[in-house]
């Protein structure tokens, strides 16, 4: 399913280092020191700190160890910056909690590295939030310096848990072929990391690896390209229900994909490719990401908590997002809530 350079590899791309190998959080101390952390703060979970191999050395190594709480990024972040005192940061998590190690980063002009426990990908871009009460960042949006991604780390939460963050993770690919940034290098990531969540998540186990990779890929492709209609309305369900980021997008992916299709149907017919379909059908993109969806075990939003009261507050939110102009159509709010509807 992979070759053998793509099983293991250290990528140098500009100013960070991506480290990508089964096992490979192991060479965390020796990484960390060569790539100037040397007296580091750790920003984690509890979860990441007693369920994570290696996680022991990690914190061994930090001179203070923080758990980042629940809840959005702005506020998590704020809550543990000061602890933070000027530090470089290493975080250890999911999503939340590497956005917030680069938040606090961005606010305080420091250097960030991420040990993903999930595919969020947040490991690989500069989107982030900044912490509560700081308006602008230091010298920009920050991108971790180190990506130290093993791939038995990226996927070890349970199949479903595994399932919705790969549909996250495919969505930044999908995301990455439509919006405004789009390019052909950026093409090249999201359809070679497609094809391999796809491959990842067919056996009746989840594949790590390819999972792992697939999700590197995507990540870089969204980087490069900017959100569009996909990340603009899960963003704001989200942070109107309250609704589990992984599991949203996993619900939300094939409905958006069916919206885009007829808007763009060149890209959305590599896609349906990509994810297994038998011919370059911008049709066929929906029904392949729904197929995969299922493996998260959830698929409709009520599922999550959502209700009817819940879709004009959404629509305001993400109406009021400028990414939805660069979007192919562009949606207006009656094609936001015609989609909110049918993913209800």
């Amino acid at each position: 399913m992979l070759s053998a350079r793509e099983r293991s590899f250290a990528w140098r791309d500009g100013e960070r280092l991506i480290r990508f190998g089964a096992g490979a959080i192991a060479e965390a101390p020796g990484l960390l020191g060569r790539e100037g952390f040397d007296g580091y703060v750790l920003a984690t979970t509890r979860r990441a700190l007693d369920s994570t191999a290696g996680a022991a050395r990690l914190a061994e190594g930090a001179l203070a160890v923080l758990e980042v709480p629940g809840g959005r990024v702005p506020e998590a972040s704020a809550a543990v910056r000061g602890d933070v005192a000027g530090r470089s940061l290493v975080a250890l998590g999911g999503g939340r909690v590497i956005d917030s190690a680069k938040a606090i980063a961005a606010a305080d002009g420091l250097r960030c590295a991420a040990v993903p426990t999930t595919l969020s990908g947040a490991e690989l871009t500069r989107i982030h939030r900044l912490p509560a009460g700081v308006e602008r960042p230091r010298a920009g949006l920050v991108r971790p310096a180190l990506a130290l991604a093993d791939a038995d780390v990226m996927a070890s939460q349970p199949a479903r848990a595994v399932a919705a963050s790969a549909l996250n993770a495919l969505a930044h690919g999908a995301e990455a072929l439509y919006a405004a940034g789009a390019n052909p290098a950026a093409e090249l990531l999201a359809l070679r990391g497609a094809e391999l969540i796809a491959a990842g998540l067919e056996p009746s186990e989840p594949a790590r690896e390819p999972l792992a990779l697939g999700a590197l890929l995507c990540a870089h492709a969204i980087d490069a390209a900017g959100l569009a209609l996909h990340h603009v309305l899960c963003q704001a369900i989200v942070a109107v229900a309250g609704t589990p980021h992984a599991q949203t997008n996993a619900v939300m992916l094939p409905h958006v994909l069916e919206w885009v299709a007829p808007h763009a149907p060149r890209e959305l017919g590599l896609l349906a490719v990509a994810l297994g379909a038998d011919r370059a059908d911008p049709a066929l993109a929906g029904e392949r990401a729904r197929r995969l969806a299922s493996r998260a075990g959830v698929g409709a939003l009520a599922e999550l908590g959502v209700g009817a009261d819940d879709l004009d507050p959404v629509v305001e939110a993400a109406g009021r997002r400028p990414e939805l102009a660069a979007t192919p159509g562009p949606p207006g709010r009656a094609d936001l809530r015609a989609l909110l509807t049918g993913a209800l």
